[in-house]
């Protein structure tokens, strides 16, 4: 029986000769416990386990030492020989220590003995072969033992660490590793301090190591991060936790480049922070692909302007913001002209050339904040992403074809092109940047069925409402120029003597065909369009004229109230005004300049120094409709106004509506506390009059006395000495 289970066992060793790793640990172990159980049979127990030990692991190729309890050697197997080099008949019956390295510093740990103190089972240990060459290897130790359970000999089974380094030799890696890492690496102390840098960061930064070592890592700060950026950074170099991310970094040249960085701290065994060490690669490269990338995905390659891609992500983004402020936008699809013709006749390279320049013109014609795209060959796409009015996109439409007029200048050639533009409107046309698109191509389709240029609105009625708008434009243009303005003038009544005492000139247009057309119509165009500002300067010319010719006549006028918009309010006012006094030999006392609250737009500060000017060339300054806009009563005290005006929204609900009542008095009162003249608009009623100059308002103005009227008739007045009967 005792011979079977030899058999067996040497059955399994010939089974492991061709297993490793887990497999060849189980077979070992299979091993283990059938000589376990032969222990109760051997004549001489500690003999014979031994002997059976060591005729079974003779038959492997794995490297396996047996050893007694004194550490010789009594098995000794054929990959021991491939291993060490000795024969069986060398190592048998040698002490293992004959197989240690020379030097007992390399020796890892010492004898077998003493992992067996400790159970141990698998270790590192330096060795020697025959040869005298010296190499780690890894040890798996086994005990074995008798029947009783002592330890009467152990098994090793070893395999060599190829790999294995002294420290010496690991530290030299280490250090080979840092400096020829194609990464830059610096070093700093507690202090903050570089102690050391590789050849990488030499050549990314500039700086060589003698440069930066003992500098700080500002070294290489470019300014481009804010507080709270380099404070994260200095945290993580402090030891607060690793931290990646990405720095603009400075070269030594002065030069900026984008960064990826990793920082990490070198720690004490309790815990403080020795050192800390930043590893970065230069990503100048990387993003300059990506930006190209980002170009080819969002731009159109031939005229550098955003594609279909950018505009749609754009445009609705803006239509989401414009839900929330209840504003409005417009999308302008542009297709060219004859341009088919001049590709195919002129070649592309002056189709592609033509289309670049048609893009800096409608770039042009833009403002900075509108996007210009091409997502065509022939179409481009005006997005105007706020606008005040819708009928404003009109205007930009306009402006667009009108700077097609001008022949294009490619190659020699002298080429004219039109385009068609169809107009949508958000968010009433369309929710998404893809249906505003669509809508706008079926205008522009429109448009081109009909065989025509120019421009026309998804939306019918808004069609519609644009001509209106720019037709008025037009023709206020012409009567700008055919003197079809009027001035008109409205008295102001002194509600204590009820004499008049001012006027207030009213703009008026006569049309040739529509007749009178009222200011309400036609100034917000006006302001929108500019013209505003040559409207004003009329105004101010043809009232002063007035006054002249009124002097001349003999007739002694009060002083004339002019209207001012904010347009008109820059730091050049003042100089124009009194060049328009002088040119008409008109003194400062008879003209009075109203401005209303919408001028605070532009901000106290720029405004009211402008203020002191005209007030300090002898000019009096009226502040009109008070309350109906930007009221700040902080401000008002330091603006040079005479005059305070209640606006007619205010004085219509009075004596019977409370709240214009309260707003009313309260106006009053302040204006007397702050010395001002208080003069009421639009008072039509006997009531209202008796209810303002119990209130203690100065002057009124309206209806109740008289409209607006012609020049001739307000001189007629002032010399019948016409009053208003107060009672």
């Amino acid at each position: 029986m005792f011979e079977e289970r030899v058999a067996e066992c040497l059955r399994l060793c010939e089974q492991a000769k061709s297993l490793h790793g887990v497999e060849l640990h189980g077979v070992l172990a299979e091993i283990a416990g059938i000589i376990d159980g032969l222990k109760q049979q051997a004549p001489d127990p500690a003999g014979a386990i031994l002997e059976v030990h060591a005729r079974i692991l003779s038959q492997l190729h794995e490297p396996i030492i047996t050893m007694n309890i004194d550490g010789y050697i009594v098995g000794w197997t054929a990959g021991a020989q491939g291993l060490f080099g000795y024969s069986p008949d060398e190592a048998i019956g040698q002490h293992v220590l004959f197989l240690y390295a020379s030097d007992p510093d390399q020796q890892g740990t010492e004898i077998p003995e003493l992992f067996l103190d400790h159970g141990g089972s698998l270790i590192e240990a330096r060795r020697r072969k025959k040869s005298g060459e010296e190499f780690w290897a890894a040890m798996s130790l086994s005990p074995i033992h008798d029947e009783d359970g002592g330890t009467i000999g152990l098994v090793a089974h070893l395999s060599e660490l190829t790999e294995r380094m002294s420290t010496e030799e690991t530290l030299h890696l280490h250090a080979s590793v840092i400096e020829n890492s194609d990464q830059g690496i610096l070093i700093t102390d507690a202090n903050e301090h570089i102690v050391s840098v590789n050849s990488a960061f030499t050549r990314i930064t500039g700086y060589t190591a003698a440069e930066a070592i003992g500098q700080t890592p500002d070294l290489l700060r470019s300014g481009a991060h804010d507080t709270s950026f380099r404070t994260q950074v200095r945290e993580a170099m402090r030891g607060a936790g690793p931290w990646q991310g990405e720095i603009t970094g400075r070269r030594k040249t002065g030069e900026t480049f984008p960064q990826s960085v990793s920082i990490s701290v070198v720690r004490r065994a309790n815990g403080d922070v020795t050192h800390a060490f930043s590893i970065f690669s230069d990503i100048s490269v990387q993003r300059a692909a990506e930006e190209r990338m980002q170009r080819l995905v969002n731009f159109d390659t031939g005229t550098g302007l955003p594609n279909r891609t950018l505009l749609t992500q754009l445009v609705d983004q803006a239509i989401t913001a414009a839900r929330r402020m209840d504003s409005h936008g417009a999308l302008l699809a542009i297709e060219l002209e004859r341009f088919t013709s001049i590709n195919d006749t002129l070649g592309q390279e002056v189709g592609d050339e033509l289309l670049r320049q048609v893009g800096m013109r409608f770039r042009a014609a833009l403002r900075d904040e509108d996007i210009l795209s091409r997502v065509g060959g022939t179409e481009f796409v005006a997005a105007l992403l706020n606008i005040q009015k819708r009928e404003h996109s009109a205007i930009v439409a306009q402006k667009l074809l009108d700077s097609l007029a001008q022949p294009f200048s490619v190659a020699g050639h002298g080429l004219h092109i039109d385009a068609s533009i169809g107009i949508a409107i958000y968010p009433e046309d369309g929710e998404d940047a893809t249906m505003l698109i669509r809508f706008a191509d079926s205008a522009t389709k429109r448009i081109q069925k009909g065989g025509e240029s120019g421009y026309l609105f998804y939306s019918p009625e808004m069609n519609q409402r644009a001509k209106e708008h720019l037709l008025l434009e037009s023709e206020l243009r012409k009567a700008l120029v055919q003197q079809e303005l009027l001035l008109y003038y409205q008295p102001k009544v002194s509600l204590r003597s009820g004499r008049i005492v001012g006027s207030e000139a009213l703009i008026r247009w006569k049309h040739p065909s529509n007749g009178m057309i009222s200011p309400a119509k036609f100034i917000p165009v006006a302001e929108e369009t500019g013209l505003i500002l040559d409207i004003g300067t009329w105004v101010l010319d043809q009232a002063c004229r007035q006054v002249r010719q009124w002097l001349d006549q003999g007739l002694s006028v009060p002083p004339v109230a002019v209207n001012l918009s904010a347009r008109q309010f820059d730091k050049n006012l003042p100089q124009r005004v009194l060049a328009t006094l002088d040119q008409h030999r008109v003194d400062a006392s008879q003209i009075k300049l109203e401005i209303t609250e919408s001028l605070l737009v532009k901000g106290p500060e720029v405004v009211i120094p402008i203020m002191n000017a005209l007030v300090a060339s002898g000019l009096a300054l009226s502040l009109d409709d008070f309350g109906t806009g930007y009221s700040s009563l902080a401000y008002l005290k330091k603006f040079p106004i005479s005059t305070l005006k209640i606006d007619r929204s205010f004085v219509i609900g009075v004596p019977g509506d409370d709240n214009d009542c309260a707003i009313a008095r309260a106006i009053v009162t302040m204006g007397q506390q702050l010395r001002q003249e208080i003069v009421a608009e639009g008072v039509e009623t006997v009531e209202q009059m008796v209810f303002l100059r119990n209130l203690g308002c100065d002057q009124l103005q309206g209806f109740l006395f008289s409209p607006p009227v012609a020049a001739d008739d307000f001189a007629r007045m002032i010399r019948e000495g016409q009053k208003l009967s107060i009672g």
